[in-house]
C-alpha cells in the first residue's frame, strides 16, 4: 500500500525535475513536469522517442486542464466530462498554451483525466504530468516493476509503488474536433 507520505515525496521529486515511473489503469507510465524542458528531454531520451511525436498529459480532474479547455464549445466540454475520469485521451487545440516539447509537430495536445487513484493523487500534488508508456520505443509497455528495471536500469529518479488498474489496453485517443479515433483501447 502506497502511503500519502510516499506520494508526497514523489511529488516533490517531480517538482524538482525528476523523471518517474508510476502505475496507470493498464500499463506502467513514465512521467515528469511537462513544463520542465530538461526533465522532458530526459524522458524522451529514455524512451528513444522523437520530440515531434508529442506526449500525453494526465491530470487529476478536468479543472486542472481549465486553461487548455478555454474556447471549447459546451458540447465539446460535455463530451470530455462524460468520458473522464477514465481511459480516454483527447486531442484538443493547444493555442500555444503548452510547450512544443509536449505538443511536438501538432496543433493539438493530448490530455486525459486518470481514473487511477495514485495517478490522480500525484497530479493533485503536482498538477498535470507527462504520461507516456514506460518502455523504449518499439518495445511492449511495462506491465511490472521488474520490466521497468529491465528497461531503464536505474536511470529513473523514482518509482511510485502501486498496482496497475484493471484495463487491459492503454487509453483510446480521439481528436475532439473531428471525432477521429487515432488509437483504440
Amino acid at each position: 500500500m502506497t502511503s500519502a507520505w510516499q506520494i508526497q515525496q514523489i511529488a516533490q521529486k517531480v517538482r524538482d525535475g525528476a523523471v518517474i515511473a508510476y502505475p496507470t489503469e493498464a500499463v506502467w507510465g513514465l512521467g515528469c513536469d511537462p513544463f520542465n524542458a530538461t526533465a522532458v528531454a530526459r524522458l524522451l531520451a529514455l524512451k528513444e522517442r522523437p520530440v515531434h511525436k508529442g506526449l500525453i498529459l494526465v491530470a487529476a480532474d478536468i479543472e486542472q486542464f481549465a486553461e487548455l479547455l478555454e474556447g471549447l464549445s459546451a458540447s465539446e466540454l460535455a463530451q470530455l466530462q462524460k468520458s473522464w475520469p477514465g481511459p480516454n485521451t483527447w486531442l484538443v487545440p493547444h493555442h500555444n498554451r503548452v510547450p512544443e516539447w509536449i505538443t511536438g509537430a501538432h496543433d493539438s495536445v493530448a490530455i486525459r483525466v486518470s481514473a487511477h487513484p495514485l495517478v490522480a493523487e500525484l497530479c493533485r500534488l503536482t498538477g498535470p504530468l507527462v504520461s507516456t508508456s514506460a518502455n523504449p520505443s518499439g518495445l511492449l509497455p511495462a506491465k511490472s516493476r521488474l520490466r521497468i528495471e529491465q528497461y531503464f536500469h536505474g536511470q529513473l529518479d523514482a518509482v511510485l509503488s502501486g498496482e496497475l488498474g484493471r484495463s487491459s489496453n492503454p487509453s483510446t485517443i480521439r481528436d475532439l474536433r473531428t471525432g477521429q479515433v487515432l488509437r483504440s483501447a
